[in-house]
This record gives C-alpha cells, sequence and structure tokens, in this order.
C-alpha cells in the first residue's frame, strides 16, 4: 500500500514541536496499514517508535516511512524497551497478534497513556475476565480506543444514518463471504488457542456491529451456532489438531431495556467463497422497510413497504410500482461521514474507514488535551462485549453442533 505524503501541510519546524507522539506496536498488517494513514496526519502527528520483533516486518515499517521527512522513528525489536519510553509517547497503537493483545493492554494501562488496540482485545474467558478487573483498579490510567474500523466503512456508516427510515427493526443479518485468512508470522491466526477461534477472532467486527445498528444487547443465553471446520488449510505442512471454524451461522436475540426481545440477528460467515460478488452483505429490516449494504460495490439500497393505497389487491404480490426504492452510491467517504477536511486515502484494505477512524480519534484526543474528556467511539467495554458474543457462539459448539470436514 502506497504511503500518504502527499496533499501534507509543511509541519512547523520549531523547537516546540505539539504533534502527537505515536508509537505502533507490532508493524505487520495492520500496523502498515495505521502507518500509511497515520503519515497523511503529519501534521498532527509524529511517528516517535516503531517496535515488531521480526525483523520483515519492521523493514516493511521502515519502507513505508522511508520517504516521509516528517517522522524519523526509532526501531525497536523488543516491547520493554518500548515500554522504558512509555513518558515519551501520547498514543500507543497495538496491533500485535490477537493473544498478545490482554498483557500488551495490562502493561500499559497503568501508564497515563492513550491506547488505539486492535480487535479483538481479548481471546478468551480468562483473559476477558482479567481485563474487566485490571479495568477498575484504581492504578488503571489509560484512556483506550478499540478499533473497529468496520463501523467506519462508507456504506455501513451510511445504513447506520438510514435506520430512522424503515420503522421498529426486526432483523439483522450480516453475510461475509471472503477468501481464507492469510499467512500470518508463525501462522498464529490458525491457532484457536491464540484467536478465540475464527468466531471471536474474525466475528467480532461484525459482533460489534450487531450492537450499534439495533442498539441493544444480546441475551447470550439464547445465542446458537452451526459450524464447519477442516476445509481450508489441509494441504498446509503444519497442521492443528483441531483446525479453526471455515464456516458458520450464528443466530442471536437482542433485548431492549424492557427485557422483551423484539430484534434477531443472523451471522453467516464463509471463508473459503472467493470470488463470490459480494464480500460483506449487511441487511436491516424493519417494520416499514428494509436496507442493503453492499461491498466491494458500496453502496446502500433503501426500500419502503408499500402501503394499503399501492397495494390494493392483496391476493397478489405488490406492483413493482408501489415499493418505493433509493440507491445510494457511498464511494465518496468525506460525503458520507460530513468531513469537511481532507482526510488520507491509499488503495489498501478496509475501504479508506482507518482513515476515518483516525479522524475521530485524534479529534478525541485533541479534546482531551484541552481538558475535556476522552469519549471514545468504541470503549473498552464495547470490545468486551463484542468478544463474549464470539466466546458465546464458540461455545455451543461444544452440544455438537460443528462438523469438522476431515471426516468426510
Amino acid at each position: 500500500m502506497a504511503p500518504n505524503i502527499h496533499h501534507i501541510p509543511l509541519v512547523p519546524t520549531t523547537i516546540e514541536d505539539a504533534r502527537i507522539r505515536v508509537a505502533i506496536l507490532g508493524t505487520g498488517m495492520m500496523g502498515q496499514e495505521h502507518i500509511s494513514y497515520i503519515l497523511g496526519y503529519s501534521d498532527e502527528v509524529r511517528i516517535d517508535f516503531l517496535c515488531d520483533p521480526f525483523e520483515n516486518s519492521l523493514t516493511e515499517a521502515r519502507r513505508l516511512i522511508m520517504d516521509s521527512p516528517y517522522h524519523e522513528p526509532k526501531f525497536l525489536s523488543n516491547e520493554e524497551e518500548l515500554l522504558a519510553s512509555a513518558g515519551q509517547i501520547d498514543l500507543l497503537v497495538i496491533a500485535s497478534p490477537n493473544y498478545m493483545h490482554t498483557p500488551t493492554l495490562l502493561r500499559w494501562g497503568v501508564h497515563d497513556i492513550t491506547i488505539l488496540c486492535e480487535k479483538p482485545v481479548s481471546v478468551s474467558q480468562d483473559q476477558h475476565d482479567e481485563l474487566i478487573a485490571a479495568s477498575k483498579l484504581p492504578e488503571w490510567n489509560a484512556r483506550l480506543w478499540t478499533a473497529m474500523e468496520y463501523r467506519y466503512i462508507p456504506a455501513i456508516a451510511k445504513l447506520l444514518s438510514l435506520l430512522p427510515e424503515i420503522g421498529e427493526l426486526k432483523m439483522v443479518t450480516i453475510r461475509e463471504n471472503r477468501y481464507p485468512f492469510l499467512h500470518k508470522i508463525g501462522e498464529w491466526n490458525r491457532d484457536r488457542a491464540k484467536t478465540g477461534d475464527t468466531l471471536v477472532e474474525k466475528c467480532c467486527h461484525f459482533f460489534d456491529l450487531f450492537r450499534l445498528i439495533t442498539g441493544k444487547e444480546v441475551d447470550l443465553s439464547k445465542v446458537r451456532a452451526l459450524a464447519q471446520r477442516g476445509i481450508n488449510y489441509g494441504h498446509e505442512e503444519n497442521q492443528f489438531d483441531v483446525p479453526i471454524i471455515d464456516s458458520a451461522y450464528v443466530t442471536m436475540p437482542f433485548h431492549g431495556e424492557d427485557g422483551r426481545c423484539n430484534t434477531v440477528g443472523c451471522l453467516e460467515l464463509c471463508m473459503f467463497a472467493e470470488g463470490s460478488r459480494h464480500q460483506e452483505e449487511i441487511i436491516v429490516t424493519g417494520s416499514k422497510g428494509r436496507l442493503e449494504a453492499y461491498l466491494p460495490e458500496n453502496k446502500v439500497f433503501m426500500y419502503q413497504r408499500p402501503n394499503m393505497e399501492k397495494w390494493q389487491d392483496r391476493s397478489i404480490p405488490p406492483p413493482k410500482s408501489s415499493v418505493h426504492e433509493q440507491v445510494f452510491d457511498c464511494s465518496n467517504v468525506k460525503d458520507i461521514h460530513g468531513i469537511a477536511d481532507d482526510i488520507p486515502t491509499h488503495g489498501g484494505y478496509h475501504y479508506c474507514s482507518t482513515a476515518v477512524e483516525w479522524y475521530y480519534l485524534l479529534a478525541a484526543v485533541r479534546k482531551y488535551r484541552d481538558g475535556s474528556n476522552f469519549q471514545p467511539h468504541v470503549s473498552l467495554s464495547d470490545g468486551l462485549k463484542a468478544v463474549e458474543i464470539g466466546i458465546q457462539a464458540t461455545s455451543t459448539l461444544a452440544d455438537g453442533m460443528v462438523s469438522d470436514c476431515r471426516d468426510m
């Protein structure tokens, strides 16, 4: 992915550099994506530390940043070295392998620092509980923003803005049709102990969206799942005794403040669907209409249900003219989010949503510097609740609701 070094205002070269001092822990794929977008905010942010134990990842990070005159980071291979410099860091980005997120948060949470932690914030019930307990201690000083960039994908953001148009929400379906997990160093993303399995590692993004769309909490005791394992990765040399989940259906009811369930959700995941027309689909149906968001098409379709006047003869299907359709092209990120300022772009992943995430994160940091409370869009609690749904869905598979396709 190309670094964002164009259209950047000249950074003042005064002795007093008031930019936000950033350290990135983990310079693999996601770390590099964050670097690329930070380069587009060089008038506000400077990267002072890049840390990763793997030289190849640091080399790639160095390549991304070498042409930018606004950043002179120290390259470290040991987190202990980085931790020793905590007092020189305003904002830490945690983009290390998933199983390391909770231990890292426990080490850094005692410092007066802002943290952007990639999802998931934990991968097991033990990590989840440990993180909750630590965050309640008086010595916890960190301000945490959980990275859930899917919230800012243009088509998803547009769908969220249109929810009032379709009445009371009744059904939410999220479908992902994609390729298998990409290769990671040490194949940690094939190891259930290091990921919490696919419904935690991958799907916490979607469980976060379910909560965001409905504005309600999932009744965890009634979450159910069906899944398949052993379809992908069989050709690889290093095999785990139990392979990670390759496909799944997860159903869940949502309850409001009155405790009643009047909204249901369904997640469909297929990790062997290369070439599918849509990689992600989000369909929300309300009492008055329906919203459909499609990616990478980046469009939202809104349908209004016909009233009695437009569909008078109920013995036949409704006339096509009676259903009102609107199509929203979401290719202009700034228009969708109402952002007047320039934001960085590149041809990387996540439809430029990480740039929008950084836009709002930096605004929150500026407000905190000016004396306001730090208000993350996605709190530690939000991150943990998304993980809870994934853990619960995975636990229901212990009842025999999973097929190991290696046996077929």
